[in-house]
């Protein structure tokens, strides 16, 4: 499936389609992550996906993680869908502190440009004043301070913590695109090998609890990559809405990167 090899500061996870060999390979790719990601910071990447609905592919994905600075990084997601006479392009940024195995949202963007009216939301997080602030308010908004706070992007490496550290029931209060607090919470389910377009891999399923069985949401997460979102799936009513899956991953060397804010 993958292993890393370090050349130019750059650790390059190779692709390789032979399914007898990937999880050997994998561990491998384990063991030669860079020191400073084992001494406690956060695994750099760029990750790619198809994004699928009914088995055909109608669009591509991007996930990227970067350190900015000692403890802060910026998390970004991009896709492009094409289905039918409907187009979506969307950029998600996420940037926060990372201590302790704790993710800490500082500031969070989405601008959304396709179909219908273009869309531009943000947030920022002030623990100082302990306050959320909206590009959708003219104040901050009304609810009450959390330490466990997480945006739209950051709750998923929150959970990546949380599973490394074995738990299999995950609680976040969420505060969403429009700046609306909600509860996001999950449960593991289970491990499963699936088959990716680099290969089969193990991986630990967890669903997403709604209070009802209208809406379903399943996420696996890779052990053996650094617990990486491997794939996503949602549907409604038992009927898929789409699905995302991983197709490359690329793990980039930490390097500290002067913050000139």
């Amino acid at each position: 499936m993958q292993f890393l090899t370090k050349r130019n500061f750059l650790h390059t996870a190779h692709i390789t389609q032979n399914k007898k060999r990937s999880a050997l390979l994998a561990c491998v790719g384990t063991l030669l992550l860079p020191t400073s990601v084992l001494a406690g910071d956060l695994t750099q990447y760029q990750a790619k996906y198809d994004v699928l609905r009914k088995g055909e592919t109608h669009g591509k994905a991007v996930r990227e993680l970067k350190k900015i600075n000692d403890g802060n990084y910026v998390l970004t997601y991009h896709s492009e869908i094409e289905w039918m006479i409907f187009s979506d392009s969307r950029k998600e940024t996420s940037e926060f502190s990372y201590q302790d195995h704790k993710i800490s949202p500082l500031s969070y963007a989405m601008e959304r440009t396709g179909t219908g009216p273009d869309k531009e939301y943000t947030l920022k997080f002030d623990p100082v004043h302990k306050q959320v602030n909206s590009n959708q308010s003219k104040y901050p908004l009304k609810f009450d301070w959390s330490d466990n706070f997480q945006d739209s992007l950051s709750y998923q490496v929150q959970v990546r913590e949380e599973l490394k550290q074995g738990k299999t029931q995950l609680s976040y209060p969420l505060v969403d695109k429009k700046g609306n607090l909600r509860s996001y919470d999950f449960e593991v389910i289970g491990t499963e090998m699936i088959s990716l377009p680099i290969g089969n891999v193990e991986a630990i399923k967890v669903k997403r609890l709604y209070d009802n069985d209208k809406r379903q949401a399943l996420a696996w997460f890779a052990p053996e990559m650094d617990y990486m979102l491997v794939r996503m799936w949602k549907g409604e009513k038992g009927v898929e809405q789409f699905q995302v899956q991983l197709n490359s991953f690329t793990v980039t060397t930490p390097v500290t990167v002067a913050n000139d804010k």
